[in-house]
């Protein structure tokens, strides 16, 4: 009975052994999350570097696979590298002017030359409209432009030096009194034919690409202003020069 007793005893003692290898399993599951931690940051730095790549080549930039593989900051660049462009002082290069820029130049050749009520300009995002009256261009019923009136389209022509990329439309407009003579035939024949020549001018340039120029005439079926007065036929008797920038196909 004694010996019974004692091995009751023995058997409810707690067997700790297994302690032992629980503490080695969880150092090695410490350790594979620290493996895999390392993992992942290495991952996300490579993720951002071909991050940057993509956007520096979709940017038109040079990859940094092509180049350096750091990624720099502000922090890399000494402060003469991060410089704000004094834009008084910047010169644009070909195809960086805008049409807000020529209607400047052309206002103020327009006020030097006191035009003001000559010519008139209009300009919106797409396009720039200058208006010229017919009267400072032509003699009535004639298409030939007078010699002093060149001066206007010479200057028109040299600004255009700057605008490559841009298409240039001359329309020819007429009042809706008949003209009937020798050299044309209606006002369609005058129309058209004061919008060439004109054109002709600007075209003396052998900068220019004719490519980027037409003309049109619309004859008496665009006016701007009533007919029925004199004051209404002078304003529809004219010639536009529209300046748009051309689509790229």
């Amino acid at each position: 009975m004694r010996h019974t007793r004692k091995l009751d005893k023995d058997s409810h003692k707690i067997d700790e052994s297994w302690l032992i290898p629980y503490a080695d399993l969880l150092v090695l599951l410490l350790a594979l999350f620290i493996v895999l931690f390392s993992s992942s940051e290495i991952d996300a730095k490579k993720m951002e570097k071909l991050a940057s790549s993509l956007n520096a080549y979709l940017d038109g930039g040079t990859s940094i696979l092509e180049g350096d593989t750091k990624v720099k900051t502000a922090d890399d660049f000494d402060n003469g590298d991060l410089t704000t462009i004094d834009e008084t002082n910047f010169t644009p290069h070909y195809g960086e002017y805008n049409l807000e820029s020529l209607k400047n130049e052309l206002q103020a050749y327009i006020n030097n030359n006191e035009l003001n009520s000559q010519l008139k300009i209009e300009v919106n995002k797409s396009e720039l409209k200058l208006t010229i009256s017919d009267n400072i261009l032509f003699d009535p019923g004639s298409a030939v432009v007078k010699f002093e009136s060149r001066k206007l389209a010479l200057t028109i022509s040299t600004l255009l030096e700057n605008y490559p990329d841009y298409q240039v439309l001359v329309a020819g407009h007429t009042d809706n009194i008949p003209h009937h003579s020798a050299e044309f035939e209606s006002n369609w024949e005058l129309s058209s034919t004061r919008a060439l020549n004109y054109m002709k001018i600007l075209l003396n340039n052998e900068h220019l690409d004719p490519r980027n120029f037409s003309y049109t005439g619309h004859s008496e079926y665009r006016p701007v202003a009533s007919n029925d007065t004199a004051v209404g036929r002078e304003a529809n008797r004219r010639v536009e020069v529209s300046i748009t920038k051309k689509i790229d196909e």
